[in-house]
């Protein structure tokens, strides 16, 4: 018993030095016992520093630098783009690790890249944007990675990537780890490939091997004046060709929008880039499993535009521009043309047709009378290949009299380029609606979405004409050795041939409608493909002629 008291004592007495020492410990703090708090102050004043290094970018003469040249710099141009307040920044305390020629002395919080996550029109978006102003905006292992992390992300997360490209290439310092980042960036654009849209603006230089991570990526925009795109630069043409070439002449805007086809539009300034930009993505998918928003019209559905129904000329030697056709027929007139300076013979873009947003693919008879070559043919393949990727109906307008003859087509390869867009309409499993217009001749009608290649619906206005080739040229063949009859013959040619009827008759149209009803009869038949089910033969991937 009595050991029992002194044990109870015991642990009494023990409680109490507890607390007593609990207490002078409370009273110390009381009295400026705050070691643990200051060191948290100076790790939230160390933090804060940082941020700023990292939102000062390269500093206030560099950024004047950049706005004297009319750019914008990085965190600017992520302001315009995307939704205001919405943008989160990744890794922006990210400095490189390089060591060699003095770059350990030379560090700039954030590395020449500013990377997020942000929302455009309410809808997530992943973006990088290169900052000229520190290092030149050259790329490096760190550089790359933030990058890489953002698009690894996108992926997971089924949202669209867009880059602000404004680098001059490689960090030369990083030597191979360089080209190793940029490596694997070009991983992940390909990775991203039909999965999430991905698009480029190039609104600064973009040289060397950095030119490919936008070559990969289904939409580049340009800065006219500003942007420059290219693998060697003016000095290494010069010393190589003995060629002087300006940068702009090498690879600016007009060239690549014109010449090259590398870019799929310019703009005047990065202000308008920008806001183009976020136009072209209301008309896509935040991924390939995801259907584009339906927007609200209020163009009716049943809308008849009486204009159409003599705007194809009698004439069938005469032009008309297919633009002002699909402007009459979509809603509210609006189409957001993609490649509009790049051969120009056949016309694609996005537009809305009750709402829904659509890909528009039209051979354009005020330029070489709509004819196919081996540039239209690779413009029309690439973008009905995005649509398809990203479940977006195509709707096509056919007035095509063929394939460009010549040696030069031949000897570039217009068979394998012809093929190209064959084989992107015949693999194509979205609702696909053609509407010839006029001419459709020889292979060309047959690669234009006709029925043989899994067309839903084709429909022909009555001034249509579907047949091997025009009268004239098949009655020069036929009665080659008979001139005296070929004027008979080639009214016979016309009446048989010169209109869409024989088509009709063997099933190969599915109605012969009037023009004026055209927007109407196609949503109609989008409600229905809407519940389309289409799926090719399981296969490793395609071959197709590359």
């Amino acid at each position: 018993m009595i050991r029992a008291v002194a044990s109870m004592r015991g642990v009494v007495l023990a409680r109490t030095t507890v607390l007593a020492r609990a207490a002078t410990l409370v009273r110390a703090g009381v009295r400026g016992y705050a070691t643990p708090n200051t060191k948290t102050e100076e790790t939230k004043s160390l933090i804060e520093s940082k941020r700023q290094a990292s939102l000062a970018g390269g500093g206030t003469k560099r950024i004047s630098v950049q706005h004297s040249k009319g750019k914008l710099t990085a965190r600017e141009r992520i302001d315009l783009l995307l939704d205001p307040h919405t943008f989160r920044e990744y890794d922006a305390f990210v400095e490189h690790s390089c060591t060699d020629f003095g770059m350990s002395s030379n560090k700039i919080t954030g590395d020449g890249v500013v990377t997020g996550v942000g929302k455009i029109n309410g809808r997530t978006v992943f973006v990088f944007s290169q900052d000229f102003t520190v290092f030149g905006g050259s790329l490096s292992q760190t550089f790359a990675q933030k990058v890489c992390k953002i698009m690894d992300r996108a992926i997971q997360a089924g949202a669209p990537v867009i880059g602000l490209n404004d680098s001059g290439g490689a960090r030369i310092q990083e030597g191979v780890d360089s080209l190793a980042g940029y490596a694997n960036i070009f991983q992940r654009n390909v990775l991203a490939s039909g999965v999430v849209p991905q698009i480029s603006l190039v609104m600064g230089p973009c040289a060397g091997g950095a030119v490919y991570s936008p070559a990969l990526t289904d939409f580049v925009f340009m800065v006219r004046n500003t942007s420059h795109l290219f693998v060697t630069g003016p000095d290494v043409v010069k010393a190589v060709t003995n060629e002087s070439v300006t940068q702009e002449e090498l690879g600016g805007a007009s060239v690549h929008t014109r010449k090259s086809g590398v870019a799929h539009g310019a703009f005047d300034n990065d202000v308008e880039a920008l806001a183009r930009t976020r136009e072209l993505l209301s008309y896509l998918p935040q991924s390939n499993r995801e259907p584009v928003d339906t927007r609200y019209t209020a163009d009716p559905i049943d809308r008849a535009d009486v204009a159409l129904d003599t705007i194809v000329p009698a004439d069938s030697h005469r032009a008309y521009d297919i633009k002002d056709v699909v402007r009459r027929i979509v809603d509210d007139g609006r189409m957001f043309e993609i490649m509009e300076d790049f051969a120009r013979n056949i016309v694609v873009g996005f537009a809305r047709l009750g709402g829904q947003s659509v890909g528009i693919v039209g051979n354009q008879p005020l330029v070489s009378s709509g004819v196919l070559d081996i540039d239209a043919s690779v413009k029309a393949a690439r973008f009905v290949r995005f649509c398809d990727a990203f479940n977006i109906p195509l709707v096509t307008f056919v007035d095509v009299p063929g394939f460009l003859p010549g040696t030069q087509q031949e000897h570039n390869g217009i068979i394998r380029e012809g093929a190209k867009l064959l084989y992107a309409y015949a693999e194509a499993t979205v609702p696909k609606i053609a509407i010839t217009t006029r001419k459709a001749y020889g292979g060309a009608q047959c690669v234009m979405s006709s029925k043989q290649l899994r067309g839903d619906v084709n429909f022909a206005w009555p001034t249509a004409e579907l047949a091997v080739m025009g009268a004239k040229g098949a009655v020069e063949i036929l009665w080659r050795n008979d001139p005296e009859g070929r004027v008979r013959a080639e009214a016979e040619y016309t009446r048989l041939f010169a209109n869409p009827l024989p088509a009709a008759q063997r099933g190969y149209l599915d109605d012969i409608i009037q023009p004026s009803e055209t927007r109407m009869r196609i949503i109609e038949e989008l409600e229905i493909l809407k519940t389309k089910k289409l799926v090719n033969p399981p296969k490793k991937h395609d071959n197709m002629p590359l």
